[in-house]
């Protein structure tokens, strides 16, 4: 098990999410310009919500490791979620690196700071697995993010999503990937 419950940058605090961020999961994913490129991450109710939480701690559970709440190291209420999750791209095992903010804390750089973060956790924390960001074309301010935390486009990965066509990100690929 990898383990690393919080990450801190110069603005940010990561958090494992805890019961208490079930509200604020269902605030973020149910915003329809939160979840705009990526509807089928949309909840509806607090049920939704706390489902969601309970997979998430699971994936904790497993494997040490997961999705973070993303809170300003100065003030207490959580901008959103940033991490990853193992999971298999084109036969390949990855890890999928996740970024989710509500809007008021877009346009800061909250996002690529919190992501940036991630990939260099992922890098020395689960070295073995390429870390990618699966990301649908209209979404470029999601586009942005990945490049600024080191990821590149991968286009011989691209291919249909739960949501459509995603354009690959990546990261730490094996020779001839």
């Amino acid at each position: 098990m990898v383990g690393h419950e919080e990450l801190t940058t110069d603005r940010l605090s990561l958090r494992r999410p805890a019961e208490d961020d079930i509200d604020v999961i269902l605030a973020v994913h149910s915003d329809l310009a939160a979840c705009h490129h990526n509807p089928s991450d949309a909840l509806a109710t607090r049920a939704d919500a706390a489902e969601r939480y309970g997979r998430w701690n699971a994936l904790w559970e497993r494997r040490g490791y997961g999705y973070w709440t993303v809170r300003e190291r100065s003030a207490p209420a959580v901008l959103g979620f940033c991490g990853v999750k193992p999971m298999e791209l084109a036969g390949l095992p990855v890890l999928n690196l996740f970024y989710r903010f509500a809007p008021a804390a877009w346009g800061r750089g909250l996002a690529s700071e919190a992501a940036t973060a991630v990939t260099a956790w992922a890098a020395t924390a689960v070295p073995d697995l390429p870390l990618v960001a699966r990301i649908r074309p209209a979404n470029l301010a999601s586009q942005r993010v990945a490049l600024r935390a080191g990821l590149r486009r991968a286009e011989h990965l691209d291919g249909e999503g739960y949501d459509g066509f995603d354009l690959i990100y990546a990261t730490n690929l094996p020779a001839g990937q």
